[in-house]
């Protein structure tokens, strides 16, 4: 719902998501603009973070994105950040992101950017889904059903994620049985979705 609605608040013909839990780096949204094209969603990933370093970060009000290169290497050596490259600033040129076919791999709605136009033409994300989970791969689909191709976002629109108790998972199973049954029925629509708010 709170993704529906700030996309119907949203001026711009570009919408880049991004959770609260997760601290974009410098680049990110310029990254995000340099990926995108007509047609196309970019699905960018997380560099996760310890709990200690998490702890650090918000006590001491550290500045995880302007870090330093030798920081955040000894951040990763010490096992406080779960990626090597990304949190370096290694970028990967706009070559060979274009997934073809639909895949689960690195789906999260913590990071993405989609044009305004296709969420509304899928209706926007489906409120209709209960509990943790599967949201955001239900998107991806139904936007892939519509003819929108997935770019992969990876080294280049990497957020950090602030480590935090895990959401109690219990709708899970049927969240995902969802997403495999509209994987077949090729459906585009969002049961409870954009239209429903607009109403």
């Amino acid at each position: 719902m709170a993704r529906n609605r700030g996309t119907l608040a949203a001026r711009g013909d570009y919408i880049v998501f991004l959770d609260g839990d997760c601290i974009p780096q410098r680049d990110f949204i310029a990254r995000h603009r340099a990926l995108s094209q007509p047609g196309c969603l970019v699905s960018g990933s997380r560099i996760l973070m310890s709990e200690g370093l998490t702890r650090r970060v918000l006590e001491e009000n550290i500045d995880v994105a302007g870090a330093g290169a030798v920081t955040k290497l000894r951040w990763r050596l010490a096992g406080d950040l779960n990626k090597t490259l990304q949190p370096l600033g290694l970028r990967w040129p706009n070559l060979g992101r274009i997934r073809r076919n639909f895949s689960w791999r690195r789906i999260k709605s913590c990071n993405l950017g989609v044009w305004r136009s296709d969420l509304e033409r899928v209706n926007g994300f489906d409120e209709s889904f209960v509990g943790w989970g599967y949201e955001d791969s239900d998107l991806v689909l139904r936007l892939f059903h519509a003819g929108v191709t997935r770019k992969d976002g990876a080294l280049a629109t990497e957020v950090f994620h602030l480590w935090h108790r895990e959401a109690r998972r219990d709708q899970e199973t049927s969240n995902r049985a969802v997403v495999l049954e509209r994987a077949e029925s090729r459906i585009t629509q969002a049961t409870v979705g954009l239209r429903e708010h607009a109403a």
